[in-house]
């Protein structure tokens, strides 16, 4: 059943809401590209992106289905996503987490969360699933990283200077012990897995590079309170000390895991 989380747990992501489109990787548009032909996405198909933040996922399909939602239960996210979207008229937003899914909820052609299923009771959430995406869809888990380049050499000190403000709760799906996606993936309906990623050289700003440790919720500015300003402080002095010509390079990784259903063709099913 799904875990019910305390109202600061819930909240945790209020204040980081304004720093997250610029300071967190963006997903690789040609990623979304891929996703949408891998699982025939039409302009009459729905698309859920659950956990949806800001909305950079669905914004990102919107161009490619016929009615997109967006649903988080962070109210300031949504006001975020909502303002970035007054031209898209396929986009509504719902209020509302992964344990409010339900028949309720409609039915869509893909399920894409971006950043948002580690938060989330896995397995409940992937039954809940079960029943929502129509017959030949799927559901798609979005992630962004930093492979081992000489570009992201300044990546792994990076984390640590900012994990040093953080409570370190953001990182329990980093944990011994931890289930990985692809597990409870293959013990759901959705057990039929596909990767696809793009991999891109991009630049990062000073002020990016600020927003981008202030858009996690182990660093958010409610939890940093009055240190704030000496992280913000020492994120630029790191910046500074790492920087050619005011910008630094990262090479990102954006990655999409698609499970679907299993193809059945009785009286042999194909996993």
């Amino acid at each position: 059943m799904a875990i019910p989380l305390a109202d600061d747990e819930r909240r945790r992501f209020r204040s980081v809401a304004p720093h997250y489109v610029i300071g967190r990787p963006a997903y690789a548009p040609r990623l979304l590209e891929r996703v949408a032909a891998a699982v025939g996405l039409g302009r009459g198909d729905a698309v859920l992106d659950l956990g949806c933040g800001p909305g950079q996922l669905a914004r990102g399909f919107a161009a490619m289905a016929g009615q997109v939602v967006g649903m988080d239960p962070e109210p300031e996210m949504l006001r975020v996503a909502a303002a970035l979207s007054e031209e898209v008229p396929n986009l509504t937003w719902a209020t509302g987490g992964s344990d409010d899914v339900g028949p309720g909820a409609g039915r869509f052609r893909l399920v894409v969360m971006g950043r948002s299923f580690h938060w989330m009771d896995r397995a409940d959430t992937l039954r809940r699933l079960d029943g929502i995406v129509v017959p030949g869809g799927a559901v798609a888990l979005f992630q962004t990283s930093h492979p081992e380049t000489p570009d992201n050499g300044w990546v792994a000190d990076y984390s640590a200077l900012r994990r040093g403000y953080g409570s370190g709760d953001a990182d329990r799906h980093r944990q011994p012990g931890w289930v990985r996606h692809e597990a409870l993936l293959l013990d759901s309906a959705f057990r039929r897995l596909d990767v696809h990623a793009v991999i891109e050289r991009r630049t990062v700003t000073e002020d990016a590079l600020v927003l981008r440790a202030l858009s996690m919720s182990s660093s958010s500015p409610d939890r940093l309170g009055e240190q704030r300003a000496a992280l913000e402080r020492d994120v630029r002095s790191f910046f500074r000390d790492r920087a050619a010509a005011g910008v630094l390079t990262e090479v990102i990784e954006s990655q999409a895991l698609i499970g679907r259903p299993p193809t059945c063709r009785p009286p042999i099913c194909r996993p």
